[in-house]
């Protein structure tokens, strides 16, 4: 059995090999064999029984690009529990549906992969679910400004939307701004650390301490968020925005810090906010504060065991949370990220698809805030159905989704 790999640089935590990862040795002791480790060679892809390896987040454009030249074979994704590899292989599945190609996302725990890596099934196309929906609702940002700092990030590759199309579905305006321009205007800002680091809610961290898996956390950390805040107010100002959505990685090398808690108090201040350039997730979060009043939490799917799904991401807005603690940024391992609580109970898995014709809005519930290794920080798991799972690993609208508490 070949298995292929998908690593992305983004994730240090991870060696280039798959070789030796505990992970694939227990699959590879369920299954009775060891695999034909092909690494990132795709040139000979395209066999039945053909498995690629997303170990990480990151890793769609990738993916994207060696899969040219192998549009007919059927694509199987292997995924753990960490590094965003189940998320990034949701996008590119959902991708693969827009092509018309279809594929499967194996994942689950190590006796339910062997079980599906032993099967091989002819190619098919777009696995259809019920719970994708028509998305209906005619001018609901009429009037709404949105600005897309930076273009999308390069993984997203499912997730482009039309603008024109936005403005005669929905209403809305998106104005392309440079990422220059907001590190510009965060290189200039002069700005308190205290300014920084004042409570929301019912919590009110102190600088310093961090969380537990990142570094301890400086004054220069939040002053350099706080820059990213100042700097993007000035854009809101400016361009007139009622929201906007940041290619956040770029931050990380042109400033050393991340957009997390900057992001996660504008969306607590009204605005709408969101990670990565991901314009479907920010309209979907703008539908929900227009249709209900309230933030939304974009996240990213990790985990799903049984009926229980984990999702997680860097910053949440502050006006959800009941607690919250910082600590660095997951995949860098700089910057000041949040973890946060929320409060359990009933919630619905919203999310808009990149045509702004069709979504996802299905009931969940909330019943745990974990904080473990190998994640975003805030995380965040719920109790979903049976359909809810064959979506996610057949039928995503894209990675992202949005957890709006009832």
């Amino acid at each position: 059995m070949r298995l292929y790999t998908l690593n992305s640089d983004l994730h240090g935590e991870l060696a280039k090999s798959a070789h030796n990862e505990q992970f694939i040795k227990d699959i590879e002791a369920a299954i009775g064999t060891t695999f034909d480790y092909r690494e990132s060679d795709f040139s000979d892809f395209g066999a039945i029984g053909d498995i690629i390896y997303v170990r990480t987040g990151g890793t769609e454009g990738i993916f994207r690009q060696l899969f040219e030249g192998h549009e007919g074979a059927r694509v199987r994704l292997l995924t753990s529990g960490q590094s965003n590899s189940l998320a990034a292989s949701m996008e590119i599945v959902s991708w693969l549906n827009q092509q018309g190609l279809g594929g499967e996302i194996i994942h689950g725990s190590v006796k339910e992969i062997a079980s599906d890596l032993l099967k091989y099934y002819p190619p098919v196309g777009h696995i259809s679910s019920h719970l994708i929906h028509p998305f209906v609702d005619p001018g609901v940002l009429e009037g709404k400004r949105y600005g897309v700092v930076g273009k999308p990030s390069d993984w997203l590759i499912s997730s482009a939307v039309d603008y024109e199309k936005a403005r005669e579905l929905l209403g809305a305006t998106l104005v392309d701004i440079p990422i220059q321009e907001l590190v510009a205007l965060a290189s200039a800002a002069d700005c308190p650390v205290h300014a920084a680091t004042g409570g929301y809610g019912s919590a009110t961290p102190t600088v310093g301490g961090g969380g537990p898996y990142g570094r301890e956390l400086t004054d220069q950390d939040f002053e350099g968020s706080e820059r990213i805040y100042q700097g993007l107010k000035q854009i809101i100002a400016k361009y007139k925005l009622d929201g906007l959505t940041v290619r956040c990685f770029d931050l990380l090398s042109a400033l050393h810090n991340t957009g997390c808690l900057a992001l996660a108090r504008l969306n607590a201040e009204g605005y709408i906010a969101t990670c990565e350039g991901d314009i479907p997730a920010m309209l979907s979060m703008a539908v929900v504060r227009k249709r209900r009043g309230v933030s939304g939490f974009q996240a990213n799917l990790s985990r799903i065991e049984g009926n229980k799904f984990l999702f997680a991401h860097c910053t949440v807005p502050l006006d959800m949370v009941s607690d919250y603690c910082y600590d660095t940024h997951f995949e860098s391992g700089i910057g000041v990220a949040i973890h946060g609580v929320l409060p359990s109970g009933k919630a619905r898995l919203f999310k808009i698809g990149a045509d702004l014709e069709h979504c996802i809005d299905a009931p969940i519930e909330i019943i745990d805030n974990p904080y473990g290794p190998n994640l975003c920080r805030t995380q965040v798991q719920v109790k979903g159905s049976s359909d809810l799972r064959r979506y996610c690993l057949g039928s995503p609208l894209g990675n992202h989704h949005i957890i709006v508490p009832e």
